[in-house]
């Protein structure tokens, strides 16, 4: 492959000499031509077959010598300018292809280079720094969806291998059982939040606005959950805003609402008290989910909107840390706002705002 390689390069410069030649040697005769023959007739000199001779040996050694000096600073020049760039692209380009994303080039910004080898080189290392973010991302998110897998499967196999205990009363297999779908649902909500995630952070989907009443749309939402607060025992506080009317997508929205009451219930302990208000601010409708459970940090309330990011691990069993990534990928979308204020101990209340009709 080598000897290949080298006998190609050999042939190439020789191809190479043997255009500048012929191109060299053609502009030479004529020039000498032109030259000779207005010389002969000015002066009137008369030339003879052994000065034409001799004129002729001169001519295609200054031919020879010339082809070879064009030749060779055409070689230095393609080397500086062409091929010590294209080899630092080829090399860093390998790198790519094996999966390192952390190579670059370094811009020459010499003058004898080519302006456009500094464009396509600046092009690349923008190329490789998104590919490296992008890498790092997805095994980060492959990490942490195989770790929270890892938990709902373990229940999972743990309560299908006590259910295969022999003499199993009634109840205990009735609890196992439960285990088992409840494990499931996880499994099943963290996948749908997921799809949901991919498909709105490739823009898959498109917010169908249309205009609705939104205190109507919060109460419906709310009242999903009164089984969840009347069993725990958590007293319910609504200041609702009446013909607070907004140009939105209902569905989306929906997951907000449902996101944040969700969380708003689970972190809530019994006989403690969850309020939400809706408020029209201006041009905004504002909601507002307050609760009255263990809060957080100001360290965890940075990360809050990360996807799988979970606060306090003492409920990770009930969630995946999904519902306030989607959240805010929604606001994102629809030009809202999401807020979060806490106090560890005392509460969160989650603020959004939507603009109104």
């Amino acid at each position: 492959m080598k000897r290949d390689a080298h006998f190609g390069k050999i042939l190439y410069a020789v191809r190479r000499y043997l255009i500048f030649f012929v191109m060299v040697a053609f502009v030479t005769t004529c020039c000498m031509m032109l030259f000779v023959s207005t010389l002969a007739d000015t002066m009137e000199i008369t030339l003879t077959g052994e000065n034409m001779e001799k004129a002729a040996k001169l001519t295609f050694l200054n031919v020879v010598v010339l082809s070879l000096l064009y030749s060779v600073f055409d070689t230095v020049r393609r080397k500086l300018t062409v091929d010590r760039p294209v080899e630092r692209i080829t090399e860093a380009t390998k790198k790519v292809m094996q999966g390192d994303f952390s190579a670059r080039i370094p811009s020459s910004h010499h003058s004898l280079t080519e302006a456009r080898f500094d464009e396509i080189i600046d092009g690349f290392n923008k190329m490789a720094e998104e590919l490296g973010s992008v890498e790092t991302l997805r095994t980060d998110f492959i990490a942490n969806v195989s770790h929270e897998m890892k938990t709902p499967l373990a229940v999972m196999q743990n309560y299908g291998t006590l259910l295969q205990a022999p003499g199993l009363s009634e109840e205990k297999r009735i609890e196992y059982a439960k285990g088992v779908t409840d494990g499931a649902r996880r499994l099943a909500d963290m996948m749908g939040n997921i799809l949901k995630l991919n498909r709105l952070e490739n823009q898959q989907i498109y917010p169908q606005a249309a205009e609705f009443d939104l205190g109507e749309q919060i109460c419906e939402c709310l009242l999903q959950y009164e089984n969840v607060w009347e069993q725990a025992d958590i007293e319910i506080d609504t200041d609702i805003a009446e013909n607070v009317i907004v140009n939105a997508d209902a569905e989306m929205l929906s997951h907000v609402w449902n996101n944040l009451f969700s969380n708003a219930f689970k972190f809530t302990p019994t006989g403690g008290k969850v309020t939400v208000t809706l408020t029209a601010d201006g041009e905004n409708a504002v909601v507002a989910v307050k609760d009255t459970g263990c809060g957080m940090s100001p360290e965890v309330g940075v990360h809050i909107f990360e996807k799988f990011y979970q606060g306090d691990t003492s409920h990770s069993v009930q969630g995946n840390g999904l519902g306030l990534a989607l959240v805010k990928r929604v606001m994102d979308i629809m030009q809202g706002e999401i807020s979060v204020e806490s106090v560890v101990g005392k509460g969160s209340v989650f603020t959004v705002k939507i603009r109104r009709s």
